[in-house]
């Protein structure tokens, strides 16, 4: 831990049993090992796993029964159950609400565009960072989770691709955003462990490009630092929802320990470090962060740097009294952007009519 650094912990809570998803190739082949199976045999069952998208192990032919019924019994807990799935966009937006081995619940989004597939993964169960815009920060942290854990959204929502079971044939995973329940880089090296599980060759992992992937955090300054120094260049999305600390600090709890200069400071960094653009995600408020002043504001902060913001309009939650903002303010503030030379889009709000937008996310079972 490094000297003032804010240490942010998830309540106790019983770890999940270990799966294949948690372990690298040289840990998979030892266990394959200890149940005193030829250490070749952990990768044919993750050519299974991760390359072909299998997950009935009866299919494994190529595997003795004996040693697949062992590896099994050893690698493939069931870590998620899904409790429901409810679908938009003609079936082109499923969010899936799943149960953990402990009760937990958690939600992923699938969402197939014309010329790609994104799936937004949850981090954690629940969020601690407490930003009152956002359901999931309403209902507090309830655990992080697990390696697997978060790795099976992806390879669940790819199966159902392969087998044809999404709307528009057969697919792909594309993109993963790490922007569902959870601030990411709190459970940082459980998603770290995800990230490399997912960009791994087969037979390690499943072989998705890293520059696919984006990795969303409210700010927590010491791990954007860690992350620049990973080698992995994923994109970093950074919430930012105002260009000003009195506001931010109501907006993102987190501002009152870590600043916009020393975030922003840190995105720049990552920046340098990996030749990534930062994209700056900004939900816009009606009335509160939306004001044509804070525009210029934002652009001066970001005016010359590798980056683009997405604006997004807020999506409802129950209870919250506060709405997106006009359209007519929406385009003063793109316009005031772009005017400072920042490339600026007004996200899509997909998965809205399912309260699976961006910050709706609130993992009920009914």
């Amino acid at each position: 831990m490094k000297p003032g650094e804010l240490v942010l912990t998830a309540p106790r809570a019983k770890k999940p049993p270990q799966h294949i998803s948690d372990l690298g190739h040289d840990q998979r082949r030892e266990v394959a090992s200890s149940l005193g199976l030829p250490a070749f045999r952990a990768d044919q069952m993750s050519r299974h796993w991760f390359g072909r998208l299998e997950d009935d192990p009866s299919t494994w032919t190529d595997i003795p029964l004996a040693a697949r019924e062992a590896l099994t019994a050893a690698l493939l807990p069931t870590l998620l159950v899904p409790v429901r799935s409810i679908d938009c966009d003609g079936g082109e937006t499923i969010k899936t609400v799943w149960k953990l081995f402990d009760g937990a619940l958690v939600e992923s989004v699938l969402m197939r565009y014309p010329d790609r597939v994104t799936m937004c993964v949850s981090s954690q169960a629940g969020c601690g960072m407490n930003c009152p815009f956002c359901a999931t920060g309403q209902g507090g942290l309830t655990r992080n989770m697990s390696t697997a854990e978060i790795v099976e959204q992806v390879l669940a929502g790819a199966r159902s691709l392969a087998r044809d079971e999404i709307v528009g044939g057969p697919g792909r995973v594309n993109n993963v955003v790490f922007m569902g329940m959870g601030e990411p880089l709190a459970n940082y090296n459980a998603v770290i462990g995800a990230v490399r599980r997912l960009t791994a060759k087969s037979p390690e992992g499943m072989g998705l490009s890293a520059r696919g992937i984006t990795m969303s955090t409210v700010g927590l300054v010491p791990r954007i630092h860690e992350l620049a120094d990973e080698g992995i260049p994923v994109t970093l999305a950074v919430s930012l929802h105002a260009p000003d600390d009195e506001l931010r600090d109501t907006l993102v709890p987190i501002n009152t320990r870590y600043k916009v200069g020393e975030v922003l400071e840190a995105a720049w960094s990552y920046a340098r470090k990996t030749h990534r653009r930062v994209s700056i995600e900004y939900a816009l408020i009606k009335d509160i962060n939306d004001q044509a002043w804070r525009a210029d504001l934002l652009g001066k902060l970001l005016k010359g740097r590798l980056v683009h913001v997405n604006l997004i309009p807020l999506n409802p939650t129950p209870g919250s009294q506060w709405t997106a903002s006009r359209k007519s303010d929406e385009r003063e503030f793109v316009r005031r952007l772009e005017a400072h030379g920042v490339a600026v889009t007004v996200r899509d709000t997909r998965g809205r009519e399912i309260d699976g937008a961006c910050g709706q996310l609130a993992a009920k079972s009914v």
